[in-house]
């Protein structure tokens, strides 16, 4: 490989452990995942990276380094040849463990300054599918969570309350809303408590499919009387953490109608 003087450094949180992270790298249907349909790579020195962009443009280049779940180096170059040939270029991977999940480390390294500057725009937006892709696996039961969140809030007995909880929420969940200010568990277990006797009948539901975005979810909902009627509606900001349990849950209400 020719002498490759210039380097373009990014770095990113993703909110999952390094191994969930470094299957990305080394499946490649994972793979295609977050580069594009029909991308395959080789996990093991010397085996072949192949990316098919969804403009159909083709990167090839061969893994130099695999250390799981730290490290990943291969060669990237394009297979016209233009602008970085193929092996023109050196792409090395870093994980380490944040109390958030997982850091990245990324550096790309090219033979002309030019080469790297077009490529630093690409790199933002690549890293951050990526991170996308790895929160769609990690977080995929997102809905579950939030119907079971809701379930609580229904849940009479106590005991069994925190028991719901608790498989979903961190012990030190947080909750915000035009009535609440809390955290913990425990404050959060028995401010429901104190919901369902101020506010007998009414429940919570889901309305539609969550929308998720890099391990936080939004979630519209109904609160709904005994007799079936509406009586409220608004969205939930729902922050997941690298446990896959819920950290935080900001509540929006709708203006009545």
């Amino acid at each position: 490989m020719t002498e490759l003087p210039y380097q373009l450094d990014r770095t990113i949180v993703i909110k999952a452990g390094p191994e969930t992270v470094f299957r990305f790298f080394t499946d490649s249907a994972r793979w295609a995942g977050w580069w594009g349909a029909g991308s395959t790579i080789d996990p093991q020195p010397g085996g072949k990276v192949y990316i098919r962009h969804p403009n159909g443009v083709e990167t090839v280049g061969e893994v130099l380094e695999v250390r799981a779940p730290e490290r990943i180096a291969f060669t990237y170059g394009y297979a016209s040849g233009q602008p970085i040939p193929p092996g023109g270029s050196r792409v090395t991977i870093r994980l380490e463990p944040d109390e958030a999940g997982t850091r990245l480390e990324l550096r790309h390294e090219f033979a002309e300054a030019a080469q790297r500057d077009s490529h630093a725009q690409g790199w933002r937006f690549q890293l951050s599918l990526f991170a996308n892709a790895v929160a769609n696996e990690t977080y995929r039961d997102a809905a579950g969570a939030v119907d079971t969140w809701f379930e609580a809030w229904a849940t009479a007995d106590e005991q069994a309350r925190a028991e719901v909880l608790a498989r979903i929420a961190a012990p030190g969940v947080r909750f915000r809303d035009r009535y609440s200010a809390l955290d913990g568990a425990a404050d959060l277990t028995a401010h429901i408590g104190a919901a369902l006797r101020f506010m007998p009948g009414i429940r919570l539901r889901r309305k539609g499919d969550v929308r998720h975005c890099q391990g936080e979810v939004l979630a519209d909902w109904v609160a709904v009387g005994a007799d079936g009627k509406e009586r409220m509606s608004g969205t939930s900001l729902f922050v997941f953490g690298p446990g896959r349990r819920i950290e935080s849950v900001t509540g929006f209400s709708n203006p009545p109608a």
